[in-house]
């Protein structure tokens, strides 16, 4: 139940608090019949005490699982001595966090803002400038990858390659070009002296857990780079430790001009970074671009103390053992249901399972059984679970996934 001293008069029903959201909340998100109020680690209970095991871990958020103690007590400490003094002024957490960040990307400069899709219109607005500034304002188009996504703000939703979520805004943000993931001969002839640059994912997370294939990220910094447009990895999903990696572009021997996290980075608490070159991030000068709340004391001093547990290199190489076992197991599943199943995909803990039937009603089922997952590209299981998750905690997912599995039949 409700833990004690919970605010308003009393706890109340996963009944009452949906009735309350539909009354006052806009409609504007489709939810499941669920109302969580208690976590820790992978376990979260909703509003009647019914527990469940959370394999999306708030949509690769909470990175530590839910409520981890040290994040509760670092966010105490820091609140009991500096919570905000807006974008005026210097202040420690933010320092430290900018060192931690760049010294570990290999990059020179950080921005702070409050989510990735913020994190992203940084990087936009940084390399439109800097396309702009060296070409006397020719340089302006982005050329971003079907299947993609980059975030619900304007800039952001105009570089995502999926139309359905186009929908309504229109006009959005000219100059975007979009090309097949992977296709190397498409982004060639797209990327031209007119492309201010690359808005790319390592890895499709909405677009159902795509890697980029081997050789790609390479080559799409070469063709970038050799027409003066700029290579911006967004890792808002990816980065942190997710693929078991401190950052996903390591799996691909490239390295970015300008790369986005989030997510991982506050673990539920909101905060964004657009980490650049020293040459990209010279683009925006003072008064270019900002934030009142970004790089505020209270949200640098709890992503300092995640940050710094996500790069450990012992904690990176856990994840990564601990996500060639979940691959494995769920190559298994692959040849025990060939009716059901396409292909597991992903690396480290950003996992998917593609199947020859709707996702949806899988997820659904296993939903009942306890355990939360999220279908994505209409066919792909998608498995995000915090980076703490165990092979026993697998095991149980796995064993009610086979059961599920054993129910589906392919359309057909």
């Amino acid at each position: 139940m409700s833990p004690a001293g919970a605010p308003g008069p009393g706890p109340l029903s996963t009944a009452e608090i949906i009735s309350l959201c539909d009354r006052h909340l806009l409609k504007n998100v489709g939810r499941l019949p669920l109302a969580l109020t208690r976590g820790k680690g992978l376990k979260v209970w909703d509003a009647e005490g019914k527990e469940y095991l959370d394999f999306i871990a708030g949509i690769a958020v909470c990175a530590f699982g839910h409520s981890p103690d040290f994040m509760a007590e670092e966010l105490e400490r820091q609140a009991r001595a500096l919570i905000h003094v807006s974008n005026l002024f210097y202040n420690e957490p933010m320092a430290r966090l900018a060192e931690l960040l760049t010294r570990a990307s290999g990059l020179d400069r950080a921005f702070f803002s409050n989510s990735g899709a913020e994190a992203n219109e940084a990087a936009l607005k940084m390399a439109r400038k800097h396309g702009r500034d060296r070409s006397g304002g020719k340089r302006f188009r982005i050329v971003s990858a079907i299947g993609s996504f980059h975030g619900r703000t304007m800039g952001a939703i105009s570089v995502t390659g999926q139309p359905g979520l186009h929908e309504g805004f229109q006009p959005l943000l000219p100059g975007v070009t979009f090309v097949p993931f992977g296709d190397l001969d498409a982004l060639d002839k797209a990327v031209d002296d007119t492309a201010c640059c690359v808005f790319l994912e390592p890895v499709q997370g909405e677009g159902g857990v795509l890697p980029a294939p081997p050789g790609y990220l390479q080559k799409a910094a070469e063709i970038a780079r050799s027409r003066g447009a700029l290579l911006v990895l967004d890792e808002v999903q990816t980065g942190l430790g997710r693929t078991g990696e401190d950052f996903a572009f390591r799996h691909f021997g490239v390295k970015p001009d300008i790369l986005t996290l989030g997510k991982a980075l506050g673990c539920g608490y909101p905060v964004g970074a657009t980490l650049s070159t020293e040459e990209a991030g010279a683009a925006l000068t003072p008064g270019t671009h900002s934030t009142t709340v970004g790089g505020a004391p209270l949200a640098m001093a709890v992503s300092l103390a995640l940050a710094t547990r996500l790069l450990d290199k012992a904690f990176l190489a856990s994840v990564a053992e601990t996500g060639r076992h979940f691959f494995s197991e769920l190559a298994a599943l692959a040849e025990k249901f060939p009716q059901a199943v396409e292909e597991p995909r992903g690396l480290g803990l950003m996992l998917g399972l593609k199947l020859k039937v709707p996702a949806a009603p899988a997820a659904k089922k296993l939903l009942e059984r306890g355990f939360i997952v999220n279908a994505t590209a209409d066919t792909v299981l998608r498995f995000v679970p915090p980076l703490t998750v165990t092979r026993e905690e697998i095991g149980l997912l796995v064993r009610a996934l086979s059961e599920v599995l054993a129910e589906e039949k392919p359309e057909g």
